[in-house]
């Protein structure tokens, strides 16, 4: 590989992004639920869309539009790492209240408890909801 391709390979791999826009758009599907915005690490609008059905339909319908930016943003925000964004958040969306998404971040021993008692009573399932990408993002700091 000549000197120019393998600075290419480089940079490609220092600008990949934490947040799969993809699944953005797959999410924003349910977005009324505010599921995107919560995977984007906007937890407060992410709330607000739940109560309020995508804030009537108004605001999932400007999200659609909106999400190449929360990526972008979501993308410099959040650290890179061991551990996929994506496939965390997948996890915590259908299996949370298994704690399967806690086993694959290494916390063992909360995962067990989610396991055992339904997401801790699903209470767990919405502190994740509101701060797993945090939690991954202190993860990979401390990786490195």
């Amino acid at each position: 590989m000549s000197a120019p391709e393998h600075a290419s390979v480089r940079a490609t791999a220092a600008t990949q992004g934490t947040h799969n826009m993809f699944m953005g758009y797959l999410l924003w599907l349910f977005g009324f639920t505010g599921a995107h915005r919560f995977y984007y690490g906007k937890p407060v609008t992410g709330t607000i869309w739940f109560f309020t059905f995508g804030l009537f339909l108004i605001g999932w319908i400007v999200d659609l539009f909106l999400i190449p930016l929360m990526d972008r943003q979501a993308d410099l925000r959040f650290r890179r790492g061991s551990r996929s964004y994506t496939i965390t958040w997948i996890l915590l969306t259908f299996l949370g209240v298994l704690g399967i998404h806690r086993m694959y971040m290494d916390k063992w021993i909360t995962g067990v408890i989610y396991l055992l008692t339904g997401g801790l009573f699903l209470l767990g399932i919405l502190y994740d909801f509101w701060t797993l990408n945090d939690q991954l993002s202190i993860k990979h700091e401390r990786e490195r």
